[in-house]
């Protein structure tokens, strides 16, 4: 018997007893739906989850801290650039640097007559727009030009005075310009003088050329809004010109050694947030300490796994009964179509194909009624979607996310759909395959003879 024959006469043999096919697909209608509905409402609040965590910080960024570099007397091997070269080869590791603040008044930055009084920080350059640092002006340093470079946050030009005036502040949120044009404005780099009594020679003063403006945002730390970035090799190279002008010997526990550094902070960005977990183990394996938002996520996930369990669990209850549902409605099928069967088999019909044919039953039912299932599903997503906007929206909101405008409360992805089609299906597979089994166990003579 063809597919096609097969799947024509199970059509025909559901449609002969209607009020019964649909009440049993009902079932099945009713328990995917359920499925459906309580695992989107797990994701929605998983997504929502982590849209808040995102407004937190970046979720796929891991920071070093090395407070062994700062000071502290530890066995924790030094942070240098052999171990940052070592993390970089980490898999999925896609960006690294060192944050290396400047030690006060060792480079000086100058702007026509002001001189800028804060923070100075050494990075990667290519790795600010991996990191998530992003522009209000301007452009990131490529790391390749001739001339020092410099990136400044948001307010960096108000950090910028008037040695010879009477020391005044100037407020970022006054609405009023900065005292400096960081762009028009000649900038340039020096050294600072440790001791001016003592020093014979002057520091050099090197142009520098400012490529741009961060946008400020706390999450990232304060330097984006009042620090400076350098090159890092640039930052070695003022370092040096330092000891040189000061007049630091190589062998001075002050100088600067390349081999000798111990970093104390280093951020490293992954290529997905699934992999931090794996990629923060390894760097704690090392002896360093580390931050990260899956500090945060991990437990909330767990807990919404959780929740969705139950919820699904408790889905899968009414997809139970409707399981019970079909095994009845095959089995009343059978003893209604027992002479049938007996025809079928003195006819020569291979036993496999009979089988197959309440198997095809039963399993479209469960395919039919899963289908139902998952449209009735995205209704009542929309619909919960709709009011979440509303009252509903806000309760939940408030329960979960510290109130606020929230990701929608209901998600339903293509995962769930094809994991819900695929389940009913084999709930209706498995259901009728006793029933078929039975079918295909009658005799033929017997079965002849039944009214």
């Amino acid at each position: 018997m063809k597919i096609f024959d097969q799947i024509a006469m199970c059509l025909q043999n559901l449609s002969r007893r209607k009020v019964r096919t649909a009440l049993t697909t009902m079932g099945v209608v009713i328990g995917t739906c359920a499925i459906v509905v309580m695992i989107s409402l797990g994701v929605g609040l998983q997504r929502s989850q982590e849209a808040m965590l995102a407004q937190m910080g970046d979720l796929t960024k891991i920071e070093i801290y090395n407070y062994a570099g700062a000071g502290g007397q530890s066995e924790i091997p030094n942070l240098d650039d052999s171990v940052v070269q070592q993390i970089a080869a980490y898999d999925h590791v896609e960006v690294i640097t060192p944050l290396v603040q400047a030690d006060w008044g060792k480079i000086t930055i100058q702007c026509g007559d002001y001189l800028y009084q804060d923070s100075i920080y050494g990075v990667y350059p290519e790795a600010l727009e991996k990191l998530g640092y992003l522009l209000k002006e301007g452009k990131y340093p490529s790391g390749k030009e001739k001339d020092y470079t410099i990136l400044f946050g948001e307010y960096g030009p108000y950090s910028f005075y008037d040695p010879n005036g009477n020391g005044e502040w100037y407020d970022p949120n006054s609405g009023d310009d900065p005292p400096v044009d960081v762009f028009r404005d000649e900038v340039t780099v020096s050294v600072g003088i440790a001791d001016a009594e003592t020093t014979e020679q002057e520091a050099p003063v090197h142009e520098a050329q400012v490529t741009g403006l961060l946008m400020g945002d706390w999450n990232k730390g304060y330097e984006t809004f009042y620090g400076a970035f350098l090159p890092i090799d640039q930052l070695y190279e003022l370092y040096e010109e330092y000891d040189e002008v000061n007049n630091i010997s190589s062998s001075s526990s002050t100088a600067f050694n390349p081999r000798k550094i111990n970093y104390n902070r280093v951020s490293v960005k992954v290529s997905d947030m699934k992999y931090v977990d794996e990629v923060e183990t390894k760097i704690q394996e090392l002896g360093y300490e580390t931050y990260s938002m899956e500090s945060v996520r991990k437990p909330m996930q767990e807990q919404t796994n959780k929740m969705m369990l139950i919820l699904g669990s408790l889905g899968g209850i009414s997809l139970l009964v409707a399981a019970m549902g079909i095994t009845n409605t095959m089995i009343m099928s059978i003893y209604e179509r027992t002479r049938e069967i007996g025809i079928m088999k003195v006819l020569g019909c291979v036993v496999g194909d009979i089988r197959t044919v309440f198997l095809l039953e039963a399993g479209l039912i469960g395919l039919g009624g899963g289908a139902i299932g998952v449209l009735l599903s995205y209704a009542i997503s929309f619909v919960l979607n709709m009011l979440g906007s509303g009252g509903l929206g806000s309760l939940l909101g408030g329960m979960y996310y510290g109130g606020g405008d929230a990701t929608r409360i209901s998600v339903i992805p293509i995962w769930l759909v094809g994991l819900a089609l695929v389940f009913s299906t084999l709930i209706g597979l498995i259901s009728g395959f006793s029933p078929a089994n039975r079918a295909v166990k009658i005799s033929a003579l017997e079965a002849i003879k039944h009214e």
